[in-house]
């Protein structure tokens, strides 16, 4: 019974190939050495012309050299400069996000090269680009007035508070409902899973504050979010506090209204408020809150019937805030790097 070699892994095929020469240098024929191996018969004559121009070194095992790239290096590197922080739609595409087809057409485009969608596929993971889920970036957004803070304004901020011996925290609200998406499951190709979910639809707003030590405060609450909300709840969060805070929150309309000045001015020194840049909520730790809220929590584990939204809010809020370490962690993300910096 003949084998076919090439199914034979690379170390193994290696081994038959000297150990044949080698049987036949010592005296045996080489058809018995071939049959031996259940191989071809004329393969052994091809390794024994290869030991004797180049000695056994030549019968080793070689990586394959397979086919050669359609991509010079330096055209390579124009790709991955064309993709890296790059908007398909600077390139005249309509569309906002780069697939591996829209690849494929601007290499066709530039380079004259056409490539398979499994090649472009190879060629981005060789490159160190994967699929991932971009963020959000408003067009409001003002890039100067976010390197001025990330620079100059929070370091100033981070000063004062050292001087004063006061604690920064960094603040945000959220609307949370009970009817948001769900994660991802396991089932059969092509039947989608159903979830039994209630038909009820709840909703309830969470305000909290982070620490870059692990302090962790929140509260709930129902209805419209204006100045007068605020404020009552910046009391709630100053009460037993003995040091002074300096409380960083986005520019939400009850965040600058006069009545919080005034109640801020109250404080006599005990609470001072800063504002992010606008349209810029990265750079707010707090906001991995509700990303965590939603990523672990309703959408893993939906309301069971007559369960209260508002309930399990809070319940996922105490467990945040018994866990320091988890909200010390939110302070890692890259675009909060700089308060730690």
């Amino acid at each position: 019974m003949e084998i076919d070699g090439r199914k034979l892994g690379r170390e193994a095929q290696e081994r038959i190939r000297i150990l044949a020469v080698r049987r036949v240098r010592a005296g045996e024929r080489p058809s018995s050495v071939v049959k031996s191996y259940g191989l071809c018969r004329t393969t052994i004559y091809r390794w024994l012309r290869k030991a004797r121009s180049g000695g056994e070194h030549r019968l080793r095992a070689r990586k394959a050299t397979g086919r050669p790239r359609r991509l010079t290096a330096a055209q390579e590197a124009r790709v991955r400069r064309w993709l890296n922080g790059k908007d398909p739609r600077q390139y005249g595409f309509d569309f906002g996000l780069w697939t591996r087809q829209l690849v494929g057409r601007l290499i066709e485009e530039r380079f004259d090269v056409e490539l398979s969608v499994t090649s472009i596929g190879r060629l981005l993971w060789r490159m160190g680009i994967s699929p991932q889920k971009p963020l959000r970036r408003a067009y409001e957004r003002d890039p100067v007035a976010v390197a001025r803070w990330v620079k100059e304004e929070f370091p100033r901020i981070r000063r004062r508070a050292r001087q004063r011996r006061a604690i920064i925290f960094f603040l945000d609200e959220a609307g949370i409902r009970s009817d948001s998406s769900l994660g991802r499951t396991w089932a059969p190709r092509g039947q989608t899973p159903v979830v039994p979910v209630s038909g009820q639809r709840q909703a309830v707003n969470a305000i909290s504050a982070v620490n870059e030590r692990g302090g962790f405060w929140y509260a709930t609450f129902t209805g419209r979010f204006n100045a007068g909300v605020f404020a009552g709840f910046l009391a709630k969060f100053l009460r037993h506090r003995r040091r002074p805070v300096f409380l960083i929150v986005d520019g939400h309309p009850a965040h600058r209204a006069k009545a919080i000045e005034r109640f801020v001015l109250s404080t006599r020194g005990r609470l001072e408020l800063y504002s992010l840049p606008g349209y810029s909520p990265d750079l707010n730790p707090d906001e991995s809150v509700w990303a965590h809220i939603k990523t672990h929590g309703l959408s893993k584990r939906p309301l069971l019937r007559n369960e209260s939204l508002r309930e399990r809010v809070e319940s996922d809020l105490a467990a945040i805030r018994s866990r320091p370490a988890l909200v010390r962690s939110f302070f890692r993300a890259p675009s909060v790097a700089y308060i730690t910096n």
